[in-house]
């Protein structure tokens, strides 16, 4: 395995740690959780950015990475159903969103990037999940599921996007 391979599975390692800080959310664990989820979230930016760089992109990694990209967003958004804090259907039509567009993936011969769509759907999900997960005072509950429901509108839209047929 190659140097943006670890970093990949480095990211999967903090999914555990999530689900198991999110399971105990003092303010404490939760400001930690929010951490490992920042960086974790960090470092599939810089993975992609060293494989390309590097020369070293590889079948693996074109593999894991998008695989524990969805898993890093899924765990803390079920902790947070489980907590109350989203509700279980928004969080089904993302995962509904990431199963259709991986089964889409699985069919096709050429596997492009993420468009500006995917791109903004991630940085949403991201921001939308930290805050959420950050012990925050109330006054900040709105603008937390505001930023989650935006993160489910465009989930949705850049799976729609996916799957229209393109102009060639």
């Amino acid at each position: 395995m190659n140097l943006p391979t670890w970093i990949t599975v480095s990211r999967l390692l903090g999914v555990p740690l999530l689900l198991v800080l999110l399971a105990h959310p003092i303010d404490r664990t939760r400001w930690i959780a929010l951490a490992i989820f920042l960086l974790a979230a960090g470092t599939d930016w810089l993975d992609g950015y060293l494989a390309r760089r590097l020369n070293q992109v590889t079948d693996l990694g074109k593999f894991l990475d998008p695989l524990v990209d969805k898993l890093l967003v899924l765990a803390p958004l079920l902790s947070l159903v489980e907590l109350g804090q989203v509700p279980a259907w928004g969080v089904f039509l993302i995962l509904a969103r990431e199963l259709t567009i991986a089964g889409w993936r699985v069919n096709q011969t050429q596997i492009s990037g993420a468009n500006l769509w995917g791109k903004l759907k991630t940085v949403t999900q991201i921001a939308a999940i930290a805050l959420l997960i950050a012990p925050l005072p109330a006054a900040w509950t709105a603008a937390a599921l505001a930023a989650f429901w935006l993160a489910v509108i465009l989930t949705l839209i850049s799976g729609a996007i996916y799957l229209l047929p393109q102009p060639k």
